[in-house]
């Protein structure tokens, strides 16, 4: 993710803010009460999906893409039993999309892994600037949901629901296909910054669907109202969905409530300013907005310039991971 962008990104918001799991699969990880630091197994597992998530930033009009049967310049060595199933890319409009489905297999967790990729052109950003809300409907709209509840006064970022709508004709016929090829395998959703927003949006459409998904997000901004908000606390347990936000990072803090969003429950916290992370500096938050969390700390584009990209590993710039720039060791760039 280029700087200027970030920076283009949040300075607008701030100018406009002004004015029962099936028997064959895997238990999920459980949380610990909230308040509590998190275990290393959940450690080890955001790590993990951090550096997926990075790889989906190989897929792009001017990026160099991820090759069968799943090489690239970024972190893809680190998963030699994952299988490239697909990767998209809806081009360079305000509906751009990009990312990978794999599988996981064995001896790695069998997954079938869906990767949504942040913010990267300044397309994206004036994507996320474009504040609208309209009405959500529980998705899929064309009758095949299995979804019973609706959404009531629910109203959605129109910008973040024209990215997952041109996504879902591409991704969801595959994801079905695998679902029902690979019933063993844990569906999992991972996005970073637009990309969680839009794997939110996704993960409720699959919920819908009864497909049952993981979904993990960095960097999250608002997708939608309170009343959306507490659709998303009543779909997904702490165990199924983890929002996990950092300190520096004011992007989960935008859109502003005083234009009417609001997040959603189930945050993890990173309180650390700088990479690298231990496990005690990860801990789950109360409620949608903890005031000791993310919706606690101030809004500062100058930090955002780093913190929005440092989950972990410093993500956005797919490349190999001993670069200079993109991994830290000791508290040091190397």
């Amino acid at each position: 993710m280029h700087i200027c962008h970030i920076s283009m990104l949040l300075l607008a918001v701030a100018s406009a803010g002004a004015s029962v799991l099936p028997n064959h699969q895997a238990p999920l990880i459980k949380p610990n009460a909230p308040g509590d630091n998190i275990t290393q197994r959940q450690f080890d597992d955001f790590e993990e999906l951090s550096r997926i998530v990075d790889i989906a930033y190989c897929v792009g009009t001017m990026n160099t893409g991820i090759d069968p049967p799943f090489q690239c310049l970024s972190y893809c060595k680190d998963f030699p039993s994952f299988e490239l199933v697909e990767t998209w890319n809806t081009g360079m409009t305000l509906s751009d999309s990009c990312g990978f489905v794999a599988l996981s297999q064995p001896p790695a967790k069998p997954r079938i892994i869906v990767a949504f990729r942040g913010t990267y052109s300044i397309v994206n950003a004036l994507a996320d600037l474009s504040l609208a809300r309209q009405e959500y409907l529980p998705y899929p709209s064309d009758g095949h949901s299995i979804e019973k509840e609706k959404c009531e006064g629910c109203t959605v970022h129109a910008g973040f629901l024209e990215s997952w709508s041109q996504t879902e004709k591409i991704i969801s016929p595959i994801v079905e296909e695998l679902v029902k090829a690979y019933p063993e395998h844990r569906l999992t959703l991972v996005g970073h910054s637009l990309g969680g927003a839009v794997a939110a949006l996704a993960g409720l459409d699959f919920k819908g669907r009864g497909w049952d998904p993981v979904v993990t997000t960095f960097g999250e901004p608002k997708s939608g109202n309170r009343e959306l908000a507490g659709f998303f606390n009543r779909r997904f347990s702490s165990e199924q969905y983890r929002r996990i936000t950092h300190i520096n990072d004011p992007v989960p803090l935008v859109p502003f409530a005083s234009l009417g969003y609001h997040h959603h429950a189930h945050e993890y916290f990173i309180s650390k300013h700088d990479l690298p992370y231990a496990k005690e500096d990860v801990r789950q938050c109360e409620g949608s907005e903890d005031p000791t969390c993310v919706a606690g700390t101030s809004f500062n584009v100058l930090q955002a310039l780093t913190g929005h990209r440092d989950y972990f590993h410093r993500l956005g710039l797919c490349l190999p991971a001993d670069w200079v720039h993109h991994q830290w060791t000791g508290g040091e760039l190397r």
